[in-house]
């Protein structure tokens, strides 16, 4: 295509050149040493035909000439409703020439992900990834690519036409170009940015928070366009009229040149009356007019090429439209000649708005017509179902099988590629078509999965309207059901959940089966805050599970249920680990689609109250693998990084549980406030912080995160109410704590879930009654020290009888230190470190000075290396009261390391790329690189020495 002129855009190719200058580090200083390569986000505003499709064109070119790999797209008003149709255009074909086992070598653990997106493979069965996990893909495979082809310009035209998809994960994405070898430019018209776009208006670029708007051009700029179009004979008079009927606007001069060359028009102020008319043939109904005139054939390619969008193929265009091969190539060139299409292997509009203008004057019936042909036809020349579905979308319903098979085939491969919202879009039209009678509750069914992780609500109406429907196929009915249950449960509308599968476990007659709608209602029936027999339950289960073997699925599940019931009622824990070896025995994936995620976790969790940490801690990480590996990235990873923080806490690790905290609570954001896992996520974050001694931060992060009754229906851990009365306590409000943590014990007593170990809520009561109900504060430290030792974990006795010790006058030195000898045998640090300061300070209130001396030194260091700095601060003034200097701590630097920084610091000392770092931590490469500067900050260093210090 020939080049266009650029007139008066030099503001916004300065603004181009200085960050390709920046991109490539060409930019000099002052002192002439070449900077460092910057990326940026250059965006584009303005009206149709203001010229952006040619500035970017431009910026295109130049960023080639300079060396960058350059990737491009273009948003298109007919496929804006065709999922990652914008991604597809700007990576595949990066990968496209690769074969399949170059692809998985690239892609790695991202392939069976973002493949299916990208439309570089076919979609494995099992369950999709959300939305959230396919982000994260694109948001791997970009950076890889801006990587490993620096210096990178991505370059978006017409982004308000942009698919929902594409659009909101380079919104989200495009923050993250400042600190990548990248830039991304993307120019779009304001008036109509849909509402899915909003975002682009304030992200952060190189104009600020607004994008460069481009104006109209001046009437100097006009005449001098002009005149490059029809010769420098055009006077002045004719000049300004162009001008004037344009309104500046450079594409309708251009398009006004070319006819007033085609009219053999004399450029004159005598001719320039005629020129409004001729200004009006270049858009709208003029262009239609002119149109017309090219003939009937003509016109019917024309509106074939509106409907089929942008890289129109020739022969389908000429399918649809009804045309042999030699009348559509006649056709074409008729169209190529009046400037409404160019290009030869694959067709395109000369300018989108003649491709508006083309599809809004097809006649209504034509164009449902021609959409319902150009299904056929993509169908028939292979393209599958999603080509053909965004065409049955703008068709009217007939009750046509053969559109509802394609519709629903459509659905479910765009589902499992990641894009419900289109999934939901072809299944909701599938519906109106409507399906046969015998389909119409699969037809639901699916409809309501696809609605699962976006609106849960109208999966549930979806859902219960299925079951409404006569079926048939029994399997189909229970599927039904068992997701109702899940949606209404992830809901936190457990109540009804267990409800539903109690109606229709009556309801069947397989054993099997019902076994399983009773393992599920046991499931949600635990989480249930409200359950009104919770005893009645366990003993129900227990005596189920006591005669299970484990055979199957279902059966281990029931005994996962059993060791986490025999957990939360404070059993001995050997009875509770029982339970749960024989739920492992067998397997317990935690990425079966069909079952969920709920059981496993709670078994894994059995083992951290039973003081094996490090097993839970396995099982956490074999968890996480099967999430990440399925590209599930919104809620599921969440509780995984949350309750692998809670681990870590129970350890004494807070540093790290902290660092994983946040991690799982940036995830917890990202699925919707007060849901479950916001709940967990905060709780989580909270606790960890009161251990660290940062009451301020604690409460911040509350006040943030709406962390204030109501709590949720749903059972928490650790128990958000009892973390809010907790957090109370620690800000000096001991009367409202107090009422909090006997609120929680009255909700907690009657279900029988009375382990300390899982819920210390009387630990923390007895302190918040200390000075105004002391004998109440005893009988409830006293009463938790009974459980603890019922339950028998030295982690669970020995926190309850240092509290114990905090508020018995009597024999509180015998009790701290046999808190201290239980928790040298846990793997509790934290709560040893707190011991061993308290039984330091209470010796040397007694005057035993060299015990006391002893205590608090081990206290001082267990709370460093713990990163509990309230804590350690307390045994420092402690020892300063008793007139000694805190000792120089043993622990080395690296002990002061985030797990981040340390994974980071392990993979760069055996050589990986920056690129590898971050895709192994599921972050950007600039995050790295911070992480390594925390890193040689800490130990100060070189590579070497830095290997050494970790033992790799």
């Amino acid at each position: 295509m020939t080049r266009r002129r650029l007139l008066e855009r030099e503001a916004e190719l300065a603004a181009a050149d200085e960050a390709l200058s920046e991109l490539t580090g060409l930019r000099h200083e002052l002192v002439g040493a070449r900077s460092r390569p910057r990326g940026a986000l250059l965006a584009f505003a303005g009206y149709a035909g203001l010229g952006k499709t040619t500035l970017l064109a431009e910026v295109r070119r130049r960023a080639a000439e300079q060396g960058c790999t350059v990737l491009s797209a273009r948003g298109s008003d007919q496929e804006q409703q065709v999922a990652f149709h914008v991604a597809r255009q700007l990576i595949q074909p990066q990968l496209a020439g690769s074969s399949d086992a170059e692809l998985r070598s690239t892609l790695g653990s991202w392939y069976s992900i973002v493949g299916p997106a990208l439309g570089l493979c076919t979609a494995e069965t099992g369950a999709p990834p959300d939305p959230q996990g396919l982000r994260d893909g694109l948001d791997w495979v970009l950076t890889h690519l801006a990587v490993q082809r620096s210096p990178l310009v991505l370059v978006l035209d017409d982004a308000h036409w942009a698919d929902p998809e594409s659009l909101s994960w380079l919104s989200a994405f495009a923050p993250r170009a400042e600190d990548l070898p990248m830039l991304l430019v993307v120019a779009y018209r304001p008036e109509e940015l849909p509402e899915y776009a909003q975002e682009f208006r304030g992200l952060p670029g190189r104009s600020g928070t607004r994008p460069i708007g481009l104006e109209p051009l001046t009437a100097t700029a006009i005449s001098d366009l002009v005149r490059e179009k029809i010769g420098t004979h055009a006077d002045d008079a004719f000049c300004r009229e162009c001008w004037a009927v344009t309104a500046g606007n450079p594409f309708e001069a251009v398009e006004l040149a070319a006819k007033v060359n085609d009219r053999n028009l004399i450029p004159s102020e005598s001719s320039a009356h005629l020129l409004r008319d001729l200004a009006a043939a270049v858009k709208g109904s003029g262009l239609i007019a002119r149109l017309e005139r090219l003939g009937s054939s003509t016109v019917r390619l024309a509106w074939s090429c509106a409907v089929l969008g942008t890289e129109i193929s020739p022969s389908l265009a000429a399918d649809i439209a009804g045309l042999g091969r030699e009348e559509a190539s006649d056709a074409t060139d008729r169209l190529r000649d009046a400037r409404i299409l160019t290009g030869s292997d694959a067709l395109e509009f000369v300018h989108p708005l003649i491709a508006t203008a083309v599809y809004r004057a097809i006649p209504d019936a034509v164009r449902v017509a021609l959409h319902g042909q150009a299904a056929w036809s993509v169908v028939d020349a292979g393209l599958g179902s999603p080509a053909a579905a965004r065409h049955l979308l703008e068709t009217h319903p007939e009750g046509d099988p053969w559109v509802v098979s394609h519709l629903r085939a459509a659905a479910g491969e765009t589902l499992r590629a990641g894009a419900p919202d289109a999934a939901r879009r072809y299944l909701a039209r599938a519906l109106r078509e409507p399906p046969a009678f015998d389909d119409r509750a699969a037809v639901l069914y699916e409809l309501g999965c696809s609605s699962l992780l976006t609106e849960p609500a109208t999966t549930v109406n979806h859902l219960r309207a299925a079951l409404e429907e006569p079926i048939a196929d029994q399997a189909l009915r229970h599927g039904i059901v068992y997701r109702l249950s899940q949606v209404l449960a992830h809901s936190d509308r457990l109540a009804e959940a267990s409800e539903t599968l109690g109606r229709e476990g009556q309801r069947t007659g397989d054993a099997r089966t019902k076994l399983r709608m009773q393992a599920e209602k046991f499931m949600w029936d635990a989480f249930r805050s409200d359950e009104p027999d919770s005893p009645a339950r366990s003993r129900r289960l227990s005596r189920l599970a006591d005669r299970l073997t484990g055979r199957d699925l279902t059966e281990r599940y029931i005994i996962g249920l059993r060791a986490w019931d025999a957990t939360l009622r404070g059993e001995p824990a050997a009875v509770a680990l029982h339970h749960a070896e024989r739920a492992l025995s067998g397997g317990l994936s935690w990425a079966d689609e069909s079952r969920g995620f709920e059981v496993p976790v709670l078994t894994a969790l059995v083992f951290m109250y039973a003081d094996r940490p490090g097993r839970a801690e396995e099982l956490f990480a074999a968890g996480t693998a099967e999430f990440e590996r399925q590209g599930w990235r919104g809620a599921h990873l969440s509780f995984a990084y949350t309750l692998l923080a809670y681990i870590r806490y129970r350890r004494g690790r807070l540093v790290e549980a902290e660092d994983f905290a946040r991690a799982g609570i940036r995830l917890a954001e990202r699925v919707g406030a007060r849901t479950p896992v916001w709940w967990y996520a905060t709780g989580i974050l909270v606790e960890v912080l009161l251990a660290r001694g940062r009451v301020a931060e604690a409460t911040e992060v509350a006040r943030d995160h709406d962390f204030v009754a109501p709590f949720p229906a749903a059972v928490t851990f650790p128990d958000s109410q009892t973390v809010y009365g907790q957090l109370l306590l620690a800000r000096g409000r001991t009367r409202e704590a107090a009422i909090e943590l006997a609120s929680a014990g009255r909700r907690l007593d009657p279900r029988g879930m009375r382990n300390p170990a899982w819920c210390p809520w009387r630990l923390h009561y007895a302190v918040a009654e200390l000075h105004e109900a002391p004998e109440r504060a005893r009988e409830a430290a006293l009463e938790a020290v009974s459980r603890a030792r019922q339950y028998g974990t030295a982690s669970a006795v020995g926190q309850a009888l240092r509290v114990a010790a905090e508020v018995c006058a009597e024999d509180r030195t015998k009790l701290l230190e046999e808190s201290v000898a239980h928790l040298e045998r846990s793997p509790a640090a934290y709560e040893l470190a707190r011991a061993l300061v308290a039984l330091g300070t209470q010796q040397r209130r007694t005057a035993r000075p060299q015990e006391a001396a002893d205590h608090l030194y081990r206290g001082l260091e267990a709370a460093v290396q713990c990163g509990a700095d309230s804590l350690a601060e307390a045994a420092r003034d402690e020892l300063a009261a008793a007139g000694l200097r805190p000792s120089r701590l043993r622990s080395t630097e690296t002990d002061t390391l985030t797990s981040r920084e340390r994974t980071a610091a392990a993979m760069t000392v055996r050589g990986d790329d920056a690129a590898t770092v971050a895709a192994a931590l599921s972050t950007d490469v600039a995050a790295v690189a911070r992480l390594l500067s925390a890193v040689y900050r800490k130990v100060g260093t070189d590579r070497t020495g830095l290997a050494a210090a970790l033992g790799t």
